[in-house]
């Protein structure tokens, strides 16, 4: 391993060629391979964390920063209020589900087995309850299920699961004093605004070259950001809500949506994944193998005991059941999201760090794997009718 020199380091631009080579890297690699470009930013993270010693500084924590809170609004407004509306139900029956057992299970093992703090065991409850709607996404597109019934109830389960989670990570770690109170306020106030006046400031500026309304949207998630960190919680939290509540507009308005996409994959998420895995200590997973195999087996088994029966419980043959739940063991943003939070709030090691990480990677690969391998779909659920969701561009 060498370390960049120091005239690196302290140049901007050549240190930001580097980063962006890294993320064009990641692109040509993730399209040659089909895998999530996410996953491949944080492996190349991982290198060339252990191999050159790539550390961020202060521009580079606020583009990650930035890119964490913008990937988690674009992963909000995946989901048409309408699939919520059709499939309420057993989305929110199976979704809770998928968060509170993982979440519990992890937990337990944390404190019991792994004797971690109690804030480290919060962080590893949190980072394992997730789901990931990306993965998820990218498998039912290539499945057909995109548009059917049993596709939009994986969907909406994954919001659920993923809402329970950004909660969560927003409360557990919360100082609840007035700011908090203030801050709450505010998100409320901030969704109304959103949801009232965004789509009536499109439809009065119009398609402008100077977006000013993405300029607003913006200026309203960094001012709740700022207050979540003044009430000691997280910004993902408010940003996940006004995604919801921002579905309807995107969803009516392709080429914005299209370009805050853009904008967001292509120059903000991979400075996020980069440093997530900058963080992981190849020498620190290693030494903590034991402790890898058993949060990830922990995370899927609690997955298995509490998603599989409730999917049987709703008339899914075994197999549909088995590739459901294998759907929802997956995992990728908001495990990285909560364990790169803990860590840089040091509630957290970089060895816990990195076992986290590592099981988060796993889990979205190996349950993927293993539903496309022995759990395809049936043809009753592939052949059903569509319940009419409108295909969307995953983040």
């Amino acid at each position: 391993m060498f370390a960049l020199s120091a005239t690196v380091s302290h140049n901007t631009w050549l240190l930001a060629a580097i980063w962006l080579g890294l993320a064009c890297a990641g692109a040509l690699i993730s399209i040659r391979f089909r895998i999530s470009a996410a996953l491949v930013e944080i492996v190349l993270g991982i290198l060339a964390g252990n191999l050159i010693a790539l550390s961020t500084n202060t521009w580079i924590d606020f583009l990650a920063g930035f890119g964490s809170i913008m990937l988690t609004y674009l992963a909000g407004a995946e989901i048409s209020p309408a699939v919520l509306r059709n499939q309420w139900r057993p989305a929110l029956i199976i979704g809770f589900l998928s968060f509170a057992g993982p979440f519990a299970a992890a937990m337990a093992y944390a404190h019991f087995i792994g004797h971690w703090s109690a804030a480290a065991t919060k962080v590893a409850g949190v980072a394992m309850s997730t789901t990931s709607v990306a993965v998820v996404y990218a498998v039912m597109l290539e499945s057909g299920l995109t548009g059917k019934n049993f596709g939009q109830l994986i969907l909406a389960a994954c919001f659920v699961t993923d809402l329970g989670t950004v909660i969560a990570l927003g409360l557990l770690f919360a100082t609840y004093n007035l700011w908090l109170a203030g801050f709450l306020a505010a998100t409320i106030a901030g969704v109304i605004f959103i949801a009232r006046f965004l789509p009536a400031a499109f439809e009065k500026l119009g398609d402008r070259v100077s977006e000013p309304g993405a300029r607003l949207l913006f200026a309203v998630i960094f001012a709740l950001a700022g207050l979540a960190t003044l009430a000691k919680s997280e910004g993902v939290l408010p940003a996940y809500v006004l995604g919801f509540v921002s579905a309807g507009f995107l969803l009516s308005n392709v080429q914005f949506a299209r370009r805050l996409r853009t904008t967001t994959m292509s120059l903000l998420t991979p400075f996020y994944f980069i440093k997530a895995g900058t963080f992981v200590s190849v020498v620190q997973v290693v030494l903590g193998i034991k402790t890898i195999v058993a949060l990830f087996l922990v995370k899927v088994a609690a997955k298995v005991i509490g998603v599989w029966p409730a999917a049987r419980a709703f008339r899914y043959s075994a197999q549909d059941a088995g590739y459901l739940t294998l759907m929802m063991a997956t995992g990728l943003t908001f495990g990285t999201i909560s364990s790169l939070y803990g860590l840089s709030h040091g509630y957290i090691d970089r060895a816990q760090y990195s076992a986290l990480v590592t099981v988060v990677i796993a889990s979205a690969i190996i349950p993927t794997m293993i539903a496309q391998l022995h759990f395809p779909p049936t043809h009753e659920v592939i052949e059903a009718e569509s319940g009419g969701l409108e295909e969307v561009e995953v983040a």
